[in-house]
């Protein structure tokens, strides 16, 4: 009983109190390896619409976990208090690509690490997610190589014209699908769109080309 009322009275009681030094230099090294993640990720961004304050959010965020494990320590009530109070906020930002938010979780646990004085873990975690991001960039792993196109036409409705688009299409096209259909010029044409496969992607000039030639 003595010692489960110790650690009780432990875990309520105050916190751990970190010397000066001991902050900064977590805080240092949480600052420098999200750097080195956030760098990363810039170099390896492959989207379109690429944001600066994302990159931004990664290497404060580190830091505030940092701190909030810091201000923690091994004192349990200040963890379900913190807790409490981050529940209270809503964060209504979408993050569509899943990859982001790998990275914005890999700098919340070079944070934790840090904060936590587990620093070893923070260093050789964070190095091995940087080398491991940068493999996949480089290498071709995952990469699906198909040469899709979408191709559009007008002909006139009732054409021999489509049985010879259809050829053309079969000749150059490992797949192609009608996905819409609708009149054009007030009726007078007929707009075809298909999703096409092309068998290589150095078919694509020729296959324009016999196209055009189909009146």
């Amino acid at each position: 009983e003595d010692a489960f009322m110790n650690e009780f009275i432990q875990s309520f009681g105050p916190a751990r109190v970190l010397g000066l030094e001991q902050i900064l230099c977590g805080l240092f090294a949480s600052f420098v390896l999200s750097m080195a993640i956030a760098a990363v990720y810039r170099w390896t961004y492959q989207g379109l619409s690429y944001s600066r304050s994302f990159v931004h959010t990664q290497v404060l965020a580190s830091l505030v976990t940092a701190t909030l494990i810091m201000a923690i320590g091994n004192n349990l009530a200040r963890g379900l208090g913190i807790l409490g109070t981050l529940a209270i906020v809503r964060f209504r930002t979408p993050i569509r690509d899943p990859r982001d938010i790998i990275f914005l979780f890999a700098c919340l646990c070079i944070g934790i690490s840090c904060g936590a004085g587990v620093f070893p873990v923070a260093v050789i975690g964070s190095m091995m997610f940087c080398l491991v991001a940068l493999y996949l960039h480089w290498s071709p792993f995952a990469s699906l190589r198909v040469y899709e196109g979408l191709l559009r036409f007008s002909l006139p409705p009732g054409s021999w014209s489509k049985e010879k688009a259809m050829e053309i299409l079969g000749q150059y096209c490992s797949s192609f699908v009608l996905v819409a259909m609708r009149e054009a010029i007030q009726g007078d044409a007929v707009e075809y769109s298909y999703q096409i496969r092309l068998i290589d992607p150095t078919y694509q000039p020729e296959l324009l080309e016999n196209l055009r030639a189909v009146k």
